[in-house]
């Protein structure tokens, strides 16, 4: 992998939510080396600076995509790009999800807001082979339906239950209102043979976990994206720092089982 920005050219964006964009990214020369769904890159903004994002997609003709939230002065810049600006990217980094190793196992994906955005790839991998795996659950939780990512795609995705839930509905909104775990009920999965990928808040991060744990899903069977300060992307500075991990080279996909009693120790 380089460690110094590669140039990729903006070759599509669509708008996922009002603050919330997708970009689709072709390499202007030589591309980085393949991503896996969960690993991040180091995307640069020329004259902003860079910051850490998830692979969103994963094309089969090359090219990767990554979505975007405008919350600071750097995401603010990659999320106003248009189609033929050119970015920097550094990667791939850090763990992914791993889906191999869910062979023949129930799939339960629960995402909180735009934690959608690094399950994406993996729901479209299960989905493409199903027979390699049982039963494809796809859980959507997000604040307010204007804050739902993939509205239709996630209504194409072939799944054995697929739930979507808001916090904050609407005056048009007309499917089910509360937290994400509250969709854990519909789900169809065995427990004690079902792998289950989360990502979203962290607070949703932990319920999600708890309420599995519950329900007999085991805690080294609970795979959670963490998210920290990502400076370096490589280990050395230590801004993303968790206990005994390093999250861009440790995460940030871990199991429950490790980063449960990480969590819970007050502003670790």
């Amino acid at each position: 992998m380089s460690s110094t920005p590669v140039p990729y050219r903006v070759v599509a964006r669509w708008a996922e939510t009002p603050d919330t964009a997708t970009l689709r990214l072709e390499p202007v020369g030589e591309p980085l080396p393949a991503f896996a769904p969960g690993q991040f890159a180091m995307v640069w903004a020329f004259g902003r600076g860079e910051i850490p994002l998830s692979v969103s997609a994963i094309p089969t003709d090359g090219g990767l995509a990554h979505t975007v939230r405008s919350v600071g002065a750097v995401s603010a810049g990659l999320f106003a790009a248009e189609v033929g600006d050119v970015l920097g990217l550094r990667g791939p980094y850090g763990t992914g999800w791993e889906l191999e190793k869910a062979h023949g196992q129930d799939l339960l994906v629960v995402a909180g807001g735009i934690g959608l955005a690094p399950l994406r790839p993996l729901v479209r991998d299960a989905v493409a082979d199903p027979k390699a795996y049982g039963r494809l659950n796809v859980l959507v939780g997000a604040r307010t339906p204007s804050d739902l990512m993939a509205k239709v795609e996630t209504r194409l995705w072939r799944t054995a239950c697929t739930g979507v839930v808001v916090d904050r509905p609407d005056a048009c909104w007309t499917g089910r209102t509360g937290v994400v775990t509250q969709l854990l009920g519909q789900a169809r999965f065995a427990p004690r043979d079902t792998t289950a990928f989360v990502c979203g808040p962290e607070p949703m991060i932990r319920a999600t976990a708890r309420d599995l744990l519950h329900r007999g899903v085991a805690g080294d069977r609970i795979k959670v994206s963490l998210e920290r300060n990502m400076r370096c992307a490589t280990g050395h500075c230590g801004h993303c720092q968790l206990g005994p991990l390093l999250l861009c080279r440790d995460g940030p996909v871990v199991t429950w089982s490790r980063a449960e009693p990480l969590l819970y120790v007050r502003e670790l």
